[in-house]
């Protein structure tokens, strides 16, 4: 297959030494130095052959096209055969991490092909072109050493042929890695990739994992219980934490983040090997949660263009109490899981029904569809928020053309259109549909293009029908964790910025007015506050058989109107009135009395004298202010009314409200008598011992002509400050 004048042109043994010169080569300030490295990497041993077919596969799919006239490198349309192991999800998970690193590589490795003559002077078959440059890649990652391999492993001849070929062009492959780097002043091949692309791959590195807890099978607290046992402890942050440690996410209370460097360890242990806990991006659980906050316990759910079965698994989940059915379509289920039924049946998932049909064929008034009541759409977007693609695609099944977009830095123009317009009519198609009340439309995009823009145009240019009433942008369902988050939401927009902890995200929530004749239960509002949170350590049972009689027989009863309860509170305060009015007239009569014209000067300064009854008296004003004490505000001023004397002012009194204690007692301290005022029943009960109670004071008049005071008169109480006078 290969020239053999070109397999053997180099001998590994005569240049172990110029390769290593070669390799070790460094550029510093535009010189080149040959210092080594203090850090320790790990030496790497290579793939198995079954990782460098997929990902050859995978690249072939992926791969820049160039233009007809700088093509210097034909890639075949035919994919290499692949074996059923292939289907491992550690298999993989390596060869799209093998294809992406050589897709970001690609003009380089080509560069080297060409400048080491391996191109075009070896005869090699099209459709092996891919898979040299997959190879090539992990061959100058391992500083062109030879791959070790594993005893039981089963070799494919197509790998086997082009790994002997790159080890007979080793020396010269080096060199033209070498000058590659010089040419662009690069330390290493790392450096050549365009800031943005570094930084990605940067936070890549260091992003942690979210999974989410399947409470179908195991309650929090146990998960908590298992991950102690296993040597991990809870925190508040992951972040710069190299220890077994993990956290509850803010956002999700069913959400754990562990640090990065965990996952080989964590993917071993049974909670994620039986479905207990699963890795799924942050965004994906942000969506489900904001659509759990929007239902009630019999609403349906439609999920549109999910990607992931684990998405549709965790929507399930959350709604397991519930009578809710989760409709999913935009997916062709019998070609990407044909053990998908299996899979949901292993998480405990049973309210999910796949609708076969793409969602723009399905019809707004569709009869399976009455009871949905929020629409999750999570379109197809250039997802330029994700940080970590490998991962992103192998949960979410997102199209491949992410790392094509990823690997350039950016996504083109005129694909942004094509993928807005599209977001567009998919949005604009789920504020069709009559019954629903919401629509939750999520993206990983930093495009304003495929967020705002899209629900902007959608709001302007809905059909807003006589009978439905139109859709609003409602504020964010999620809470709020920082100042950052509350000022990104200020426009109600849901928006996570990629960081050195979460992807970049963009949720939005469209809801209409419920419809006044629709009637929302108090069993709805209660479970719609347990899933904000707000009921956190209450469960909501069922009634009892004894609770729902007691129901029957309040019902059967006839309950009073609102109109009857308007009418027994104006007769209440038309009495009110009327015996205020009647207090007024009796305080004034009497105060006219006492100010008859026969009182003059004289008079009032010459006589002091007091009545003194054989019964006990009661001041007049007492029986008729104490009708109304009953309608006084606890905590007013208590006052006692005494009958004016002559020689004090004589200045018309304001009938005011006081509130009498049902009980009392006599007391012993001048603090209880101040707090407490003696009810009219102890009037005439009461009687005031001889020696004086502490607190007491004699009246002025009695003071000055050394008159005993009426032991069972109102009276002869001390005489309280009057703020009227």
């Amino acid at each position: 297959m290969f020239n053999s004048a070109s397999e053997l042109e180099f001998s590994d043994e005569n240049n172990v030494e110029e390769i290593s010169q070669f390799v070790s080569l460094e550029v510093s300030g535009g010189t080149v130095s040959t210092q080594r490295s203090s850090i320790i990497v790990p030496e790497k041993t290579g793939y198995p052959d079954s990782v460098y077919v997929l990902a050859a596969n995978i690249f072939q799919g992926i791969r820049v096209e160039k233009s007809s006239d700088k093509i210097l490198i034909k890639y075949g349309n035919e994919p290499l055969p692949s074996l059923p192991e292939f289907e491992d999800e550690s298999v993989q998970r390596l060869s799209y991490e093998l294809a992406f690193s050589t897709l970001k590589y690609q003009d380089i490795l080509e560069t080297m092909l060409i400048d080491s003559y391996i191109f075009p002077s070896t005869t090699i078959v099209n459709h092996l072109s891919s898979l040299i440059i997959v190879m090539l890649y992990d061959f100058q990652d391992r500083k062109f050493q030879n791959r070790v391999l594993s005893d039981n492993e089963e070799s494919i001849l197509e790998v086997q042929e082009v790994e002997n070929l790159l080890n007979s062009f080793k020396t010269k492959l080096a060199a033209a890695l070498a000058r590659c780097r010089i040419k662009h002043d690069a330390l290493s091949i790392y450096h050549i990739l365009p800031e943005i692309v570094r930084k990605q791959e940067l936070r890549a590195s260091t992003l942690p994992l979210y999974a989410w807890i399947n409470t179908c099978k195991i309650s929090p607290e146990e998960v908590f219980i298992n991950l102690k046992k296993r040597g991990y402890n809870e925190v508040k942050s992951v972040c710069h934490i190299d220890d077994k440690v993990f956290a509850v996410d803010q956002h999700c209370y069913d959400v754990l983040i562990f640090p990065s460097h965990l996952k080989k360890d964590l993917i071993n242990i049974d909670l994620f090997k039986d479905y207990k806990l699963i890795f799924q991006d942050k965004s994906r659980s942000l969506a489900v949660h904001s659509v759990k906050s929007l239902i009630n316990l019999d609403d349906d759910v439609l999920m549109v263009n999910t990607g992931s079965w684990y998405t549709v698994a965790h929507m399930s989940v959350l709604t397991n109490d519930n009578n809710s059915k989760i409709f999913v379509c935009g997916v062709n289920s019998q070609e990407k899981d044909p053990d998908l039924n299996n899979l949901f049946k292993k998480m405990g998932c049973k309210n999910i029904e796949i609708l076969p049909e793409t969602f723009t064929d399905i019809e707004s008034k569709d009869q399976r569809l009455q009871k949905v009541k929020v629409i999750l759409l999570l379109p197809r977007c250039s997802d330029l928020g994700v940080s970590n693609p490998i991962e992103f695609i192998l949960n979410e099944h997102e199209d491949t053309d992410l790392l094509k977009d990823l690997s350039q830095g950016g996504t083109s123009e005129d694909k942004l259109q094509v993928l807005a317009q599209h977001q567009y009519e998919q949005l604009a198609h789920a504020m069709k549909f009559v019954k629903a009340q919401a629509v939750v439309y999520c993206t990983c995009s930093v495009y304003p293009e495929e967020n705002e823009a899209v629900v902007k145009k959608a709001l302007e240019f809905q059909n807003q029908g006589t009978k439905i009433q139109p859709y609003r942008l409602s504020p964010p369902v999620l809470p709020l964790c920082s100042l950052k988050e509350i000022h990104l939401a200020k426009d109600k927009f849901f928006r996570m910025e990629q960081s050195e902890t979460t992807n970049g995200c963009f949720l939005s929530i469209l809801t209409r007015e419920r419809d006044p004749s629709e009637t929302v239960s108090v069993k709805d509002v209660l479970a719609r506050a347990a899933a904000k949170g707000l009921l956190d350590g209450i469960e909501l049972g069922k009634s009892s058989k004894r609770e729902k009689r007691r129901k029957k027989s309040k019902t059967s009863l006839a309950k009073p109107s609102a109109n009857d309860n308007n009418g027994i509170q104006m007769k209440i305060a038309e009495f009110l009135n009327r015996e205020t009015k009647t207090s007024t007239n009796r305080s004034e009569a009497l105060i006219t009395k006492a100010l008859n014209p026969q009182k003059n000067a004289s008079q009032v300064g010459a006589t002091t004298q007091t009545r003194k009854p054989s019964k006990p008296t009661i001041n007049p004003l007492t029986p008729t202010l104490t009708k109304n004490t009953c309608h006084c505000k606890p905590g007013e001023r208590h006052t006692n009314f005494t009958r004016p004397r002559p020689e004090d002012k004589m200045i018309a009194l304001k009938p005011i409200e006081i509130i009498l204690p049902p009980v009392m007692l006599p007391f012993q301290s001048p603090q209880g008598i101040r707090s407490q005022v003696p009810n009219q029943h102890f009037y005439y009960r009461w009687v005031r011992p001889k020696t004086g109670v502490p607190g007491y004071l004699p009246t002025p008049s009695a003071s000055r002509r050394g008159e005993k005071p009426k032991e069972n008169l109102p009276s002869s109480l001390v005489r309280r400050p009057r703020p009227w006078l």
